[in-house]
């Protein structure tokens, strides 16, 4: 079902160049008739919060209506894509980023946005670059929001305990271990659902193999994934398995998190995005975060936190409605609109200067800030199929099962992305 709809308008004098049609008058211009823009996006849970968002535009723009559509992200990208085919879809659209926006690029279903809208150029060059088509070079959405990949855990049951975060590898391993000597369950992870193994592996594992330092190496030719400090990286996610659920192949996320918001495990390898869902689940817990302290024999001497582009907002190379389209994206670069995504969406801002009023999304950020890394196997490697996701996630269920080894993971991946990456492309 269509969420409320979200009336829009525009600031008086408010000024957007570049409109992408050239000769025609912006959507508020006296006389123009009211005009409706329909957004569809992957967070549906996160709808009403979008809408708020919106309100803050609507109380300017006076003429435009927004209709925010969220869908469920296990369906959106099939249900984008035949949108974005026929004449039912939206004016503006949820990109997934890097690898995920590549085919409607190139099959020209959607609008480059460089010469329509203003402000790109405040974005770090990392984010922007998953908003931008891999063979033209081109900007084909404006980044929204970054996301941050940590341990969470729970201080309340830390303080009673009297726990404390590690600082190094042997107090993280003795925290484990103390853990599971007081009948708790160290870390919550729902493995059957294959898409979060990749990311439990930089949360645990990135220092390991040397985070933005591979990065270049392997995008270059210079190593790749057989390489030895990677492999090492993927034994570490095995060794991590006794401080897992003992049967975490069968555990759905959803299971997963229960745990750990009901005190059944006492931490959280996961997402910035999941922090929402935890506060409001056990609203009296108070929650922490730390990063990972680098494992003996790890590349980087440091603590590190994986990160990502989450996606961007584009428009819809079939919409009738592009320049009023434009106009929105145009007052997506603006600090007001940073702001609104950090306050009302409870996500990181792609855009720079945002101050967040949670105390522990504001240490994420600094955390990241100050040690950042790819989230490598979606940043670089979703750009062909297979992708170094859908490769490694299975895998490492089969090395949970015993059915695989490190070096059998290295490899495989490595043959899988072979398929389509050229080293130095």
């Amino acid at each position: 079902m269509r969420n409320r709809p979200i009336r829009l308008a525009f600031t008086a004098g408010l000024v957007v160049t570049g409109l992408a049609v050239a000769g025609c008058a912006p959507a508020s211009d006296a006389g123009e008739d009211d005009i409706t823009l329909k957004i569809w996006s992957w967070q549906a849970s996160s709808s009403p919060k979008w809408e708020a968002v919106f309100d803050v535009y609507e109380e300017a723009h006076p003429g435009v209506t927004i209709e925010f559509e969220g869908f469920q992200p296990t369906e959106y990208n099939q249900i984008l894509a035949t949108g974005l085919e026929g004449s039912d879809g939206p004016d503006l659209a949820m990109l997934r980023a890097y690898g995920g926006v590549q085919a409607a690029i190139q099959s020209e279903q959607l609008v480059p946005i460089d010469d329509i809208v203003d402000g790109l150029d405040q974005f770090d060059p990392t984010v922007l670059r998953a908003a931008q088509g891999r063979e033209d070079g081109a900007t084909y959405g404006v980044p929204f929001a970054y996301q941050t990949m940590q341990m969470f855990y729970n201080k309340t049951m830390f303080d009673e305990m009297g726990l404390a975060e590690p600082t190094d590898w042997d107090e993280f391993i003795d925290l484990q271990e103390t853990l599971l000597d007081e009948g708790v369950t160290p870390m919550a992870l729902g493995a059957r659902e294959d898409w979060v193994l990749p990311m439990f592996h930089d949360i645990v594992g990135s220092a390991r193999y040397g985070g933005a330092d591979f990065e270049e190496k392997v995008l270059s030719g210079d190593v790749d994934f057989t390489d030895a400090d990677y492999v090492a990286s993927l034994q570490i996610v095995k060794d991590m398995q006794k401080y897992l659920d003992k049967n975490v192949n069968a555990i759905a996320v959803a299971d997963a998190v229960l745990q750990f918001t009901s005190g059944q495990a006492a931490q959280w390898p996961g997402g910035s995005f999941d922090l929402p869902t935890f506060q409001d689940s056990a609203p009296d817990t108070e929650w922490g975060v730390y990063e990972v302290p680098p494992a003996p024999g790890s590349v980087l001497d440091h603590a590190v936190t994986p990160g990502y582009a989450d996606g961007s907002f584009g428009i819809n190379a079939s919409s009738d409605q592009q320049d009023a389209a434009a106009e929105l994206l145009n007052w997506m670069t603006t600090a007001e609109f940073g702001q609104l995504v950090a306050d009302e969406v409870d996500q990181f801002s792609a855009l720079p200067g945002v101050k967040y009023s949670d105390p522990l999304m504001q240490e994420m950020n600094e955390q990241y800030t100050a040690n950042p890394a790819p989230y490598l196997l979606l940043v670089d490697f979703r750009y062909g199929d297979p992708t170094g996701t859908a490769v490694l996630g299975p895998d490492v269920q089969a090395m949970f099962l015993g059915d695989k080894t490190p070096e059998q993971l290295g490899t495989d991946l490595q043959s899988g992305v072979s398929t389509w990456f050229t080293p130095g492309s």
